[in-house]
């Protein structure tokens, strides 16, 4: 049977977050897949971001209204303290996908003079130069969307965009940080229409909660 498209993400960040919070996460089922993020090092020879979030889950859903169904229990499940957002995910194509262990996780907190511009300069020449990165396996871009979600406690949050490049492991990450392409993707980066918001980057280790829980039964 064929698996449906992966369409929204909802995105859930904790700056602190107990074992609860975890053990819940990673027995979660809603959506068709989900991404555990957790702090790794990897060094960036342009940025020097302050700490990562502590825990930050990525729950994937093929249709908006599942996402918004299943936000409303999830606070209920998680207990207070994270920040949200529901976002439209872009995948990219790159050379040799797999699923990516180590995970730069970057947002763009905006405003843009021109939001719409400033998509269509990324994604029509940003994200092609993101998959030249050396040994990268995944790469999606998420951009906003208006979801409708009870009130949970959670903060919730607008980004102008967020990114994400995944590889093997954090060293993986470092040389694809410090190679050729990341300078010319700095150098694309000049030509982006006016931006003045901040951007954030945190290199991050993923599991898949589900893989786990089968890998162990």
């Amino acid at each position: 049977m064929l698996r449906p498209a992966v369409s929204f993400c909802l995105f859930v960040s904790f700056a602190e977050a107990d074992a609860a919070a975890r053990n819940a996460l990673r027995t979660l089922r809603v959506g068709e897949k989900a991404r555990l993020h957790t702090p790794a090092r990897a060094r960036d020879p342009y940025l020097h971001d302050d700490a990562p979030p502590a825990l930050v889950a990525q729950l994937y859903f093929a249709e908006l209204p599942s996402l918004e169904a299943a936000f409303s229990g999830l606070a209920r499940t998680l207990g207070p303290g994270a920040s949200c957002e529901a976002m439209r995910v872009r995948p990219f194509p790159v050379p040799q996908p797999a699923f990516g262990r180590c995970t730069y996780l970057v947002a763009y907190a905006g405003p843009a003079e021109d939001p719409d511009a400033w998509h269509a300069h990324y994604l029509a020449h940003h994200a092609p130069i993101m998959a030249e990165l050396p040994g990268i396996r995944e790469l999606e871009i998420y951009t906003p969307v208006q979801w409708v979600g009870a009130a949970t406690g959670w903060r919730r949050v607008r980004s102008l965009q967020r990114n994400k490049v995944a590889f093997d492991s954090p060293q993986a990450l470092e040389a694809a940080l410090n190679s050729p392409v990341r300078a010319k993707m700095r150098a694309d980066f000049a030509t982006f229409p006016r931006y003045a918001g901040t951007v954030s980057h945190y290199p991050m280790l993923t599991i898949d909660p589900r893989e786990e829980t089968r890998a162990q039964t």
